[in-house]
């Protein structure tokens, strides 16, 4: 490979080398020094595993990525609902701040998982259950961004608003400050998921949602039956649907609805 090809696909090749190193480095540590599935899976185990749990007779997983998708959709869906208009008015109204902010404040620092109890009892084992436990930890960082991002709009910005006419609350919040606090608010939505698909495991874990599907249930469900490799698959799992959630967020978001901001900065 020329220099100027290596250059050209550095950003790739890195990266794939990476991971096989560390595949490679995996399986001889699990093979030759630990030698015990249960303690540590190595590669070639997990790689059976995966085709049992996707085509075995007894396999679910994509029952369970499709239920496990579905309670992430509910709770980040319901947190953008409630998140984004109440930091809308909290950081805008000053006197509305000041009468909420105590209650937020003594309910901001209650672990998510505390609440599974409550969610159970009051939703039932359904998937509004779990969708709850994923609300409950995604909605405060978008109420956070999005009460951060109207706090700052510079005053600048709302005096010129006015001059072109935005003499009312709603005006201002529409065209100037919303557009203005925006990056902010999709940072509170980019991380509210990473903590929401963070909370679906524990929640189907402790056994909101209910059912026989969900890969944070049965991940569980697999490690009781001490099969190892097959929580491994399920972690892996895990871990590339987050990283995929992540990256087409930021290219539909970032890149086509914050297109003008990149480009000003």
């Amino acid at each position: 490979m020329t220099k100027i090809s290596y250059t050209k696909y550095k950003k790739y090749i890195l990266p794939i080398a990476a991971v096989i190193a560390a595949i490679i480095l995996w399986q001889i540590i699990a093979e030759f020094w630990v030698n015990d599935a249960f303690i540590l899976p190595s590669f070639t185990d997990v790689l059976d595993a995966l085709y049992k749990v996707t085509f075995g007779p007894n396999g679910t997983l994509f029952p369970d990525i499709y239920k496990s998708l579905i309670h992430f959709a509910i709770g980040v869906t319901a947190a953008v609902i409630v998140g984004i208009p109440l930091g809308i008015a909290m950081g805008w109204f000053r006197d509305l701040d000041t009468a909420i902010n105590p209650i937020i404040e003594i309910i901001r620092p209650i672990p998510p998982l505390a609440w599974i109890p409550f969610a159970i009892i009051w939703f039932g084992l359904t998937d509004a259950s779990a969708g709850f436990i994923i609300f409950i930890g995604a909605v405060f960082p978008i109420f956070i961004n999005t009460y951060t991002g109207f706090r700052n709009v510079p005053r600048i910005f709302i005096e010129a608003g006015k001059v072109l006419g935005c003499t009312g609350n709603f005006s201002l919040i529409r065209r100037v400050a919303f557009p203005s606090s925006l990056p902010s608010i999709v940072s509170g939505i980019r991380i509210s998921m990473g903590i929401g698909w963070m909370c679906l495991v524990g929640a189907e874990i402790f056994g909101a949602g209910g059912g026989k599907y969900g890969l944070g249930k049965n991940l569980w469900t697999y490690y009781n039956l001490h099969q190892m490799p097959s929580v491994v698959v399920y972690m892996i799992v895990l871990g590339l649907i987050g990283l995929t959630i992540d990256l087409v967020f930021r290219y539909f978001v970032n890149r086509q609805a914050l297109g003008w901001w990149e480009e000003g900065v």
